[in-house]
C-alpha cells in the first residue's frame, strides 16, 4: 500500500462509514461509478473522481487490504508512522518496566537483608554488649570496699567470667550473618567495640591476679571506649534505617 494511498480517506471517498460491510462497500462503489462515469461527466474533475473511487475500492473492496489499511489509519491517528514505531515504543516500555522491577527487587532484597541483619545480628549483639557494660560501675564500687576481701574478689571474678561468656556469644552472633553494605559503618563500630571489650576484660582479669591498679584503670578505660563505639553504632544506624 503506497503512502499516497494512506494519505487518502477511502471511506470518505466512497461516502461510507468505517463500519460499512463489504457489501455496502461494493454498493457504494457501484453507485459512485455510475455517477462519475465518463459518459455522464465532461469535466476533468469527473475523470479524477473515478480514479479516486477506483483507488478506494481497490483497497476497501479487498478484506485483507482493508484490514491493513484500517490498522495503518489507527496508527496515524495515534501519532505513529509505522508498526516499527509501535514495536520500538513497546520495547522501550518493556525495558523501562524491567529496569523498574530490577530496582524494586533490589530495594526489597536490601530491605530484607537489613531487617534480617538487625534481627539476627545487631539487636542480640547490642543486648549482649549492654549486659557486659552496664554492671561494671556497680561491680567496681562493690570491689572498692575491700579489694583484698576474698568474697568481693570472687564476685568480681564471676562478673568477669560472665562478661567473657557474653562476649563469646556476641562474637558468634556477629559472625553469623554478613552485614548489608548500608550497615558497614555500624558493623565496623560493633567489631571494634567487641575487640575493646575483650582487651578490657583481659586487663581487669590481670588485676585480679596481682592487684595492680593500672590494670583495673586500663580495663575501665577500654570499657569506656567500648561504650563510645556502641553509641556511635546506634547513631549510624539511625542514618541508614
Amino acid at each position: 500500500m503506497t503512502m499516497k494511498s494512506m494519505n487518502m480517506d477511502h471511506y470518505r471517498t466512497l461516502q461510507i462509514p468505517e463500519a460499512a460491510t463489504q457489501q455496502e462497500v461494493k454498493q457504494a462503489y457501484r453507485r459512485l461509478a455510475k455517477e462519475l462515469h465518463p459518459d455522464t461527466q465532461t469535466t476533468p474533475a469527473g475523470h479524477e473522481g473515478i480514479q479516486q473511487i477506483n483507488a478506494a475500492y481497490e483497497v476497501l473492496g479487498d478484506p485483507q487490504q482493508r484490514s491493513h489499511y484500517d490498522q495503518q489509519r489507527r496508527l496515524h491517528k495515534a501519532g505513529f508512522e509505522s508498526d516499527s514505531q509501535i514495536r520500538d515504543r513497546t520495547h522501550r516500555t518493556a525495558q523501562s518496566q524491567a529496569q523498574y522491577r530490577q530496582r524494586r527487587d533490589a530495594t526489597q532484597a536490601a530491605d530484607n537483608a537489613f531487617e534480617l541483619w538487625m534481627r539476627q545480628v545487631y539487636n542480640p549483639v547490642d543486648r549482649l554488649i549492654g549486659k557486659i557494660l552496664k554492671p561494671l560501675k556497680a561491680e567496681i564500687r562493690a570491689l572498692s570496699g575491700d579489694p583484698f576481701d576474698d568474697e568481693l574478689m570472687e564476685n568480681f571474678q564471676t562478673y568477669l567470667s560472665d562478661c567473657r561468656e557474653s562476649l563469646e556469644k556476641a562474637r558468634s552472633k556477629f559472625q553469623s550473618f554478613p552485614n548489608p553494605a548500608s550497615t558497614a559503618g555500624v558493623a565496623a563500630n560493633l567489631y571494634y567495640c567487641l575487640n575493646q571489650l575483650e582487651d578490657g576484660i583481659e586487663e581487669m582479669e590481670r588485676y585480679t591476679y596481682c592487684y595492680e591498679e593500672s590494670y583495673l584503670h586500663t580495663g575501665r578505660e577500654l570499657f569506656r571506649i567500648s561504650t563510645q563505639l556502641r553509641r556511635e553504632a546506634k547513631e549510624q544506624l539511625k542514618l541508614v534505617s
